[in-house]
C-alpha cells in the first residue's frame, strides 16, 4: 500500500515536504534521522512510517509498520489518506497525480494479520 506521486521533480518535492515540516507549515507530519515520515498526532505517531524513494518521474512512499505488531487497515488508511491530503493542501502545483495501492506492495514493509 504505497503512495506514488507523479512529478517532474521528485527529489525537489521530497526536499520541499521536509522544509515545510521544518518551517512548521506542515504540522501533522514529522520525519526522523532516516528521512522516514510519521503522522505526528499522538493517536497515530509512530504507528507506521513512510519510507520515501525517489524514482524517475515519481516519488514513492512505502509504508513501514512497527516490528512485531500488525499494521491494521485503519492505520494504513489513515496514513495514506492524510499524507495524500497533505500533498493536495500544500503541494498541489508540484505533482500531477497521487495514487495509493489498495493492498501492500513491494514498496511496503508491514506485518499484517488484519
Amino acid at each position: 500500500m504505497s503512495v506514488s506521486v507523479i512529478t517532474a521533480k521528485p527529489k525537489t518535492l521530497l526536499a520541499a515536504i521536509k522544509k515545510a515540516i521544518d518551517d512548521k507549515k506542515v504540522v501533522t507530519w514529522e520525519y526522523d534521522s532516516d528521512g522516514d515520515f510519521t503522522h505526528s498526532p499522538e493517536q497515530w505517531k509512530n504507528n507506521a512510517w513512510f519510507k520515501p524513494k525517489v524514482m524517475e518521474g515519481r516519488l514513492v512512499l512505502g509504508i513501514v509498520g512497527q516490528a512485531k505488531i500488525n499494521t491494521t487497515s485503519e492505520v494504513y488508511a489513515v496514513y495514506h489518506g492524510r499524507f495524500t491530503e497533505m500533498l493536495l493542501a500544500h503541494f498541489d502545483a508540484e505533482f500531477t497525480i497521487a495514487s495509493v495501492t489498495a493492498m501492500p506492495d513491494s514498496n511496503d514493509s508491514i506485518t499484517s494479520g488484519q
